[in-house]
């Protein structure tokens, strides 16, 4: 009788762990745990990944501009000639998300190209929630989307916060109201060209989008949706203004200045 209540105890151990383990969801579109941290950069190629660039069709990563090199996702224009002329361009991951916790960590480089337009400078983001590349016309300059804008100092000991809200043909609505404003800025510190940063984006949908820089909430907003200008030449049929958005492509910009990624990675949040 002195072995019962141990080899009791076990076996109720055994059969909790058992059940935990058989409980775990997994997520119907990647497979994966619910709760498991999927790495979108892979540290070696652009699979899964697909550009579009303006003025060039779906799938055509123009110079080369995306690239991987000592496990690190560049983008670079050293292979452009001429005027920039608005070849403003994003890398689309393969796969749409809803509700989620977004992980970029990134540095910004020497190497803006000079007759891109001046905001561009030490300006990059993340896209999300935006439409599909395959539905935007070759002549599209801007994925209708939410960006989680990137900025470093531009000028020693001048202000310029980074994690901002950008809106390209969408609204978000901001302490109340929609924000007329296409950027809202974040409540961040200003970082240097050089310094790795890391964002971090929570997203639930078409509710609450929570940005946070260096482990600080920096800007809060809710009910992303479909509106605004900025994005040009679109199909019409896609910009259906008043539209919710609770899901969308995740991708990463080049608009005119270089930039490093080292990690991109996502956790799938419960609805």
């Amino acid at each position: 009788m002195k072995n019962v209540k141990p080899i009791f105890l076990l076996a109720s151990t055994l059969a909790i762990t058992v059940f935990a383990l058989g409980c775990k969801q997994k997520n119907k579109e990647t497979g994966k745990d619910q709760g498991e941290w999927i790495q979108l950069f892979n540290g070696a190629n652009l699979d899964n990944w697909t550009a579009k660039i303006h003025h060039y069709e779906v799938g055509d990563n123009f110079g080369d501009t995306f690239r991987v090199k000592d496990s690190i996702l560049q983008v670079r224009y050293d292979n452009y000639k001429g005027h920039f002329n608005e070849r403003y361009g994003h890398l689309y991951y393969d796969q749409p998300f809803s509700n989620y916790h977004l992980v970029v960590e990134y540095r910004f480089v020497k190497g803006w190209y000079g007759t891109a337009p001046d905001y561009t400078l030490l300006n990059s983001g993340v896209m999300f929630h935006s439409q599909d590349p395959r539905t935007m016309p070759k002549e599209q300059d801007w994925p209708i989307s939410v960006e989680m804008q990137f900025l470093a100092e531009v000028n020693k000991g001048e202000s310029r916060p980074t994690g901002n809200m950008c809106s390209p043909g969408t609204d978000v609505v901001y302490e109340g109201q929609i924000d007329p404003r296409h950027c809202i800025s974040s409540s961040s510190d200003t970082y240097p060209v050089g310094e790795w940063v890391r964002a971090e984006l929570i997203v639930h949908a078409d509710s609450l989008i929570t940005h946070i820089i260096n482990g600080k909430k920096v800007l809060e907003y809710s009910k992303p949706q479909i509106g605004g200008g900025v994005a040009n030449r679109y199909d019409e049929s896609i910009k259906i203004d008043g539209t919710p958005l609770k899901e969308g492509f995740i991708a990463l910009q080049s608009e005119g200045q270089a930039i490093d990624f080292r990690k991109v990675e996502l956790k799938i949040l419960e609805e």
